[in-house]
């Protein structure tokens, strides 16, 4: 191959470069940038995959060194093939620095906390607010930083680089390419029988490939619009109208739907969990769905996907962008208003009043930078003072998004008072602190997310006079806590485990929203163990509020088989 390269043109350097040449070294040719940095990322850059190959099962001794061997050299040409594109004298240079940074960052998180780095993991990432970035940063992401891409990079630049005719260059250009392809394609062909059977059975691979996961993955996010028009919102539920219960209403409905953030269904008590997590819904007259599952992953996909009559397995691929749950309830001419104390409602609630309480500066609840889910109780009454009169008049439908038990800095999530599991992990490198402490500081998120939901549920007493009310808390997707060397989330949600995929669903009902929706709270408890999803979520919250329309479904409503005739 040495041989091949040096055939490859280049004139020699200008006379003007020669002083340069002197102080900074002999200028070298773009091919052997090229060539460097697509072996550094190759192999140093993707630690991660080398980790994940050799824990497989499917692969050990000389075959695992076959299988590495054969990934590295096609990530190492596919990478050269790409640089190539970008091989000129103003480009090359910020290319590799590009690539580099983007492989560093790549690796850490995937080496820190055992994510791959797919669409959904990009669209995560750009949607991450300030608040959530800070919580991510530490001394050993700035060294993976300055260990894979700074330091290279500073060698990169320190090297001059020859200045061949454009023509010349181009020729270049185009053979680094053509041989980077034919090699590519011949190792491919060579090692297909071990390779493609590998891929095949663990997916999670693909998305191991360092930096160009990353590459494809904005790419696909850049190309969503190109499926579909995103900047129409097509209507939905239009023919909506209430229904019999209120025809002669003495108290209209108030009903709160709580949007739980990284909750894991198995930290619940109430759901069987050893730990008193859950002390004060367990004096509430609470049914909490045991068998749960989220639409997706992330926060990015199950939040418009829960709110969305399409479905889980719909969704991705729709047609259009449709109006939600909420604005189908204002069809119908309930007042909706959605609070949100974290990083936005992900487009779910563009349509209804909105408000941001992460910024608020409430004594005794805000501190750092962000609040404390309590924040959003706070003046709950004067907001909704505020919404139109005519429709709270019918019925109340209020969305509070938690921050709930957002990782990774999950100590950050509980106030003092609610630290009952030490002692606590209070490092973001998941990775370096003990099990204990790391299962204590999410389990505290829990009995305080189990706080919020108690007063949540005080405060709706309160209206009674006034009210009927009801609570309803889905978390948008669960956490991984180190388990098989996972944390977080944001998986693929074909190879995510299920602590990601399973949810906590609660509903509490008051004895006046259970008579005038022919409800029962002890059929709820009968039907505990039967399989649901976010699927059910729409049309459930319009059965709640007894709003009729075309695009309800009454078999996934899950409060329909208990609704007397």
């Amino acid at each position: 191959m040495l041989k091949t390269l040096s055939l490859f043109p280049f004139s020699t350097v200008p006379h003007h470069t020669a002083a340069a040449s002197q102080t900074a070294g002999p200028a070298v040719r773009p091919l052997w940038l090229v060539v460097l940095a697509s072996l550094w990322i190759a192999t140093v850059c993707n630690l991660a995959l080398w980790q994940e190959l050799a824990r497989l099962p499917d692969v050990s001794g000389d075959s695992l060194a076959l299988v590495c061997m054969a990934l590295g050299l096609v990530i190492a040409l596919a990478t050269a093939g790409l640089l190539s594109l970008l091989a000129w004298r103003w480009t090359l240079k910020p290319a590799i620095t590009v690539f580099l940074l983007a492989a560093a960052f790549g690796a850490y998180f995937m080496l820190a906390y055992g994510v791959v780095i797919d669409k959904t993991m990009m669209l995560n990432t750009l949607q991450t607010d300030l608040r959530e970035t800070r919580d991510l940063l530490n001394w050993r992401l700035g060294a993976t930083v300055l260990v894979m891409a700074v330091l290279p990079g500073f060698f990169i630049w320190r090297q001059p680089l020859r200045q061949p005719g454009l023509g010349r260059q181009a020729l270049a250009n185009a053979l680094t390419l053509l041989v980077s392809c034919t090699l590519l394609v011949l190792v491919v062909i060579l090692s297909f029988q071990g390779l493609a059977p590998l891929m095949r059975n663990n997916t999670q691979l693909r998305y191991l490939i360092n930096p160009l996961n990353s590459f494809y993955a904005l790419g696909a996010v850049a190309a969503k619009p190109f499926s579909r028009d995103e900047s129409k919102v097509l209507p939905l539920g239009e023919d909506a109208k209430l229904g019999a219960s209120y025809a002669a209403q003495a108290k209209p409905p108030l009903l709160l739907l709580v949007l739980g953030e990284t909750a894991r269904s198995g930290n619940f008590a109430l759901n069987g969990y050893g730990r008193p997590t859950t002390p004060e819904l367990a004096r509430e007259n609470v049914a909490s769905q045991r068998n749960a599952w989220s639409c997706g992953t992330s926060t990015a996909v199950s939040v418009p996907c829960m709110f969305s009559h399409f479905g889980r397995e719909a969704y991705d691929s729709r047609p259009a962008n449709y109006e939600d749950v909420l604005d189908v309830l204002q069809h119908a001419g309930l007042a909706v208003l959605w609070l949100d104390n974290q990083s936005g409602c992900k487009h779910a609630c563009d349509g209804i009043p909105h408000a941001n309480t992460s910024q608020l500066a409430v004594p005794g609840l805000c501190e750092g930078g962000e609040c404390f889910d309590e924040v959003m109780l706070d003046k709950l009454d004067e907001r909704i003072a505020a919404l139109d009169a005519g429709r709270r008049a019918k019925g109340v439908v209020v969305v509070m998004h938690q921050m709930g038990g957002h990782g990774p800095a999950y100590y950050k999530r509980s106030p003092p008072a609610f630290k009952k599991f030490l002692p606590e992990c209070t490092d973001n490198a998941l990775q370096n602190c003990s099990r204990e402490g790391l299962v204590n500081a999410y389990d505290n998120s829990i009995v305080y997310t189990d706080h919020f939901l108690g007063a949540a549920i005080g405060w709706l007493k309160a209206q009674a006079p006034r009210s009927a009310t009801a609570l309803l808390y889905v978390a948008d997707h669960g956490e991984s806590l180190g388990e098989n060397n996972l944390y977080l989330h944001g998986m693929p949600y074909a190879v995510a485990p299920d602590v990601q995929k399973r949810v906590p669903w609660i509903t509490w009902l008051s004895p006046e929203f259970e008579q005038r929706g022919k409800l029962s709270t002890g059929c709820l408890k009968r039907r505990l163990d039967a399989r649901i999803s976010h699927d059910n979520y729409f049309h459930s919250v319009l059965g709640l509020m007894d709003v009729q329309t075309r695009v309800y479904k009454p078999k996934l409503d899950i409060y329909e088989p208990c609704r007397e005739p």
